[in-house]
């Protein structure tokens, strides 16, 4: 388990102010942490053909696109500028 000066290390490079009670919280949780990390590290091989995603790869190059139609999409558009939509610059100088 981490010691509070490890769990008061971590809170200010995470810029939080914590408690005593949530420095007790987070010795466990990150205990916690750092085990499952161990298991990894404790992994002898990479094997690419075992890893998974509980998600489909939307960028996969070998499916087709939707194609857009240019002129439906401008249709609906506030501001335009030929085939450029307009938008409001959100930036600071």
């Amino acid at each position: 388990m981490l010691t509070k000066e490890e769990v008061m290390h971590v809170a200010h490079l995470a810029r939080i102010e914590i408690t005593d009670d949530e420095v007790l919280k987070y010795q466990k949780d990150l205990k916690v942490l750092f085990d499952e990390i161990d298991k990894i590290k404790d992994l002898d091989d990479f094997d690419e053909d075992k890893m998974f995603s509980p998600s489909e790869n939307t960028f996969d190059l070998d499916r087709k696109s939707v194609e857009v139609d240019k002129d439906n999409l401008l249709m609906n558009v506030p501001k335009k500028k030929g085939n450029f939509i307009e938008v409001v610059v959100m930036m600071n100088e």
